[in-house]
């Protein structure tokens, strides 16, 4: 998992990464990854240019399905606006330094 957020740093994408439905497109990123019978999750997003936002990681409990449980993707979402507002705030400052 590691790995695959190191390859997004580097603007590459990780065969293990694949577009988290629901939030239009490629922007939002999930990696799942199981290890000694648990599932792994983490979601994160390359919308804003020299950035990746790590939204949420977390283990997956239910054993029904694959769908992100909507208490998760709620956070994500939050997280998301926040990664929104901290992306404005970081090039209004680099305008103001130029």
């Amino acid at each position: 998992m590691g790995y695959a957020l190191y390859q997004a740093q580097l603007c590459l994408k990780a065969p293990l990464a694949k577009p988290l439905r629901g939030f239009g497109g490629a922007g939002v990123l999930e990696i799942v990854e199981d290890h000694q019978g648990d599932t792994y999750r983490a979601v994160y997003t390359v919308k804003f240019s020299d950035f990746v936002y790590v939204l949420h990681a977390f283990q997956k409990k239910s054993k029904k399905g694959i769908a992100t449980p909507k208490p998760d993707i709620d956070l994500i979402k939050k997280r998301l606006k926040i990664a929104e507002e901290d992306y404005k705030i970081r090039l209004q400052r680099e305008e103001s330094n130029e």
